[in-house]
């Protein structure tokens, strides 16, 4: 009898840890928010990506990268903004496929290229 007991217990106190799980995870797991990475190079400095709840894009510190729009099909990240550069703006969209998303990690994946950010904590 104590076995079974013991088998509904650690059951249900699973099915609670699952449940408190998923939704902290499904709640988390939203791709809005602020993306950061470690500029190359430069360990003290961070850049990326800020997406808004309303498809409004921006970059953080790359001043000649300047994001403005963001979409989800699928499984691709599309980001729309302007390169500015040389004396020119240029119109741009790029294309980048979601490798993984957790509440605090996103990879994107660029060409054969992987690009790892962190969301960026509240303050």
């Amino acid at each position: 009898m104590k076995l079974i007991t013991r088998a509904i217990c650690a059951a249900a106190i699973c099915a609670v840890a699952t449940t408190t799980l998923t939704l902290c995870v499904g709640k988390n797991t939203d791709i809005e928010g602020r993306w950061i990475q470690p500029v190359p190079g430069q360990p003290d400095a961070w850049q990326g990506i800020a997406l808004e709840p309303d498809g409004k894009a921006s970059s953080i510190n790359m001043a000649t990268l300047a994001y403005d729009t963001w979409t989800i099909e699928g499984n691709r990240l599309i980001l729309g903004g302007k390169s500015i550069g040389n004396g020119q703006t240029i119109d741009f969209s790029d294309t980048l496929v979601v490798v993984r998303l957790s509440a605090d990690t996103m990879v994107l994946r660029m060409g054969a290229m992987d690009l790892e950010y962190t969301r960026e904590k509240c303050q």
